[in-house]
C-alpha cells in the first residue's frame, strides 16, 4: 500500500491550504455488483470500531440500504458521496470534516469500480482514495491475477491499496488465488462462504439492517474473519493517509436560508418509509424547520405539523397494515384540505393512490387516496438513474429506483429530466411529477443539499413554480 496519498495532488495546479485534514482511508471497490462490497467494507468498518477507534462510513452514489448497514458497523450517520447529485463541493466538505474527527474513513463503492458517470474510481482520483478491490472468487482461480491488475491499471493513476478475494472455497483456494497477483504485496486475504455473515437481499438491494434481529452479529462474524487477514491485522496507522483540504474546492456549499423556519415538518419513518438520506433531514434543520417523526406502521397520528413528508421505503410490503391506518388517511385528507403541502417520493406517493395492485388484479389493497389511481407492482425495474428537477428556477438533482409504476388521471406538472438533457422534442421523458391541490408527490428521490430553495418550496414556503416539460409529455 502507499504510505500516503494526498487529495491535493489529484487536483491540477491546487495548493496547499490552512484547513487540511488527514486520516486512513480507503474506498472498496469491486468489478461488479453482488460483489461483497458492503460486506466487506462493514466488516471493515465494526472491526476498528469494536476496538475503539472512531470510524466513519460514506457511500458512492445513490443508496438508502447499504448505509444501513454502514451505520451499524460504523456507530456513525452515513451520507452519500457523488461528484454530480451531491457535488464535488459537497463531497470534499463531508469526507474534510469527518477526517477531522475520525481514524479511519471506510468508503463503499457503487456498481462495478468503472461503472456509471460519475464513477467509484471518478472519486477515488477526484479525492486520492485509495481502491480496495474486492472480487467475488468462488468460481475463479489464475484469472483473479487478471481481474486483479485490469482493475488497478486500466486507469493511469488510479491509487491502489490491494485485493481481497471473496467466498474463497478453502485455504488452499486462497493460496492459488495470491499466487496468480503479480505482485503478492497486493494480497490483503480471503473472505470463505459463510452464511453467517451472509446479507439478505430483495428487490431494491439488501434487506435494511434495522429489519434484522441478528445484524450486528452477522457484522461482528464477518469482522472475526477478517482480523485474520492481512487487512485485518494491519494497524490503521501502515493504512494508506488521505489528506483532504477544503481550501482547494471553488465552489464552496453556500450557507441555507431558514426559509422554513417557525415551521413543523412531520415525517413518516418506518420500515415501509425508510429510504431517508440524513443530509436531508439537516437541510430541513437548516432550513429552521422543527421535525416531527411518526410511525404509520405503529399506529401513529398525524402531529400537528405545517407540511409533511413521506419518504421512499416499502409499502409493498407493508399494505394491509398500511390499508388498515384509516384514522392517519383521514388525518393526512384534513391536511390537505386545509391547503398544507405534502411531499411524498417514490414509496411515499404509492401510498397516496387509491389503490396498490401487488399481484396482477389478485391482491390489490386499499390505499390514502390522496391521489387518484392506481399503483401495480412489476417484475422489472420501471426506473432507475440520476434527475433532475427545476423548481422556481432552482434545480433539485436525486435519483429514481422503482419497480412499480402508476395509472392515474392527473396530468403531470411537470418532468424530471436526466443530467444535461433539454426539453427538445424526442429527449426521453423523466419521472412525472404530479401535482393534486397542495399534495406533490413523484418516484424522483430529492437529494436536499443540491438546491435547499427548491426544497423549501417543496414544503411550502413558497409557490411552487415548476417549469414546464411540455416537450418532455410528448415524448
Amino acid at each position: 500500500m502507499d504510505a500516503s496519498i494526498s487529495s491535493q495532488a489529484r487536483q491540477p495546479g491546487g495548493t496547499a491550504g490552512a484547513a487540511a485534514a488527514s486520516c486512513a482511508a480507503v474506498l472498496v471497490a469491486a468489478p461488479a455488483s453482488g460483489q461483497g462490497k458492503t460486506t466487506v467494507a462493514a466488516a471493515l468498518a465494526r472491526l476498528h470500531a469494536r476496538q475503539g477507534r472512531r470510524v466513519r462510513a460514506f457511500k458512492c452514489g445513490p443508496d438508502f440500504l447499504d448505509p444501513h448497514w454502514l451505520a451499524l458497523a460504523s456507530g456513525a450517520p452515513v451520507h452519500s458521496l457523488d461528484l454530480w447529485m451531491t457535488g464535488e463541493a459537497d463531497c470534499r466538505a463531508r469526507l474534510h470534516a469527518a477526517a477531522a474527527e475520525s481514524d479511519l474513513l471506510v468508503i463503499e463503492g457503487v456498481m462495478g469500480l468503472f461503472d456509471g458517470d460519475p464513477s467509484a474510481a471518478d472519486l477515488a482520483q477526484r479525492f486520492g482514495l485509495p481502491v480496495l478491490a474486492v472480487v467475488d472468487a468462488h468460481a475463479m482461480a489464475g484469472t483473479f491475477g487478471a481481474l486483479a491488475f485490469g482493475l488497478q491499471n486500466f486507469r493511469d493513476g488510479l491509487p491502489w491499496a490491494g485485493v481481497l478475494a471473496n467466498r474463497v472455497g478453502s485455504e488452499r483456494h486462497g493460496q492459488m488465488l495470491k499466487d496468480a497477483l503479480r505482485d503478492p504485496s497486493q494480497w490483503l486475504g480471503a473472505l470463505p462462504r459463510d452464511a453467517r455473515f451472509t446479507l439478505p437481499e430483495r428487490h431494491l438491494g439488501l434487506v435494511a439492517a434495522t429489519e434484522l434481529g441478528d445484524a450486528l452479529a452477522r457484522l461482528d462474524a464477518a469482522a472475526d474473519v477478517l482480523a485474520d487477514t492481512p487487512l485485518g491485522r494491519m494497524p490503521v496507522g501502515d493504512l494508506p493517509q488521505v489528506r483532504f483540504d477544503t481550501s482547494l474546492s471553488e465552489d464552496e456549499p453556500q450557507a441555507v436560508p431558514p426559509l422554513l423556519a417557525g415551521r413543523t415538518v412531520a415525517i413518516a419513518r418506518d420500515a415501509a418509509f425508510s429510504f431517508i438520506y440524513p443530509a436531508n433531514l439537516d437541510v430541513l434543520t437548516a432550513l429552521g424547520a422543527r421535525l416531527s417523526f411518526f410511525s404509520p406502521l405503529a399506529g401513529d397520528a398525524l402531529p400537528a405539523c405545517d407540511a409533511v413528508w413521506l419518504p421512499g421505503g416499502y409499502p409493498e410490503l407493508h399494505a394491509q397494515a398500511l390499508s388498515a391506518c384509516t384514522a392517519l388517511r383521514e388525518s393526512l385528507a384534513v391536511h390537505a384540505a386545509a391547503g398544507k403541502p405534502v411531499w411524498a417520493e417514490c414509496g411515499g406517493m404509492m401510498a397516496l393512490f387509491d389503490e396498490l395492485d401487488l399481484q396482477e388484479g389478485e391482491q390489490v389493497h386499499r390505499l390514502w387516496g390522496l391521489l387518484p389511481g392506481r399503483v401495480t407492482m412489476q417484475k422489472r425495474l420501471s426506473g432507475l438513474g440520476p434527475q433532475q428537477l427545476s423548481i422556481g428556477g432552482h434545480l433539485l438533482r436525486g435519483h429514481t429506483f422503482h419497480y412499480s409504476s402508476c395509472e392515474t388521471p392527473l396530468a403531470p406538472a411537470a418532468r424530471t429530466a436526466r443530467p444535461g438533457a433539454t426539453q427538445a422534442v424526442g429527449a426521453r421523458a423523466g419521472e412525472a411529477l404530479y401535482v393534486h391541490g397542495p399534495v406533490r408527490a413523484s418516484y424522483f428521490h430529492a437529494w436536499f443539499a443540491s438546491s435547499p430553495q427548491a426544497t423549501a418550496r417543496l414544503f411550502g414556503a413558497m409557490p411552487i413554480e415548476l417549469e414546464s416539460h411540455a416537450a418532455f409529455d410528448q415524448a
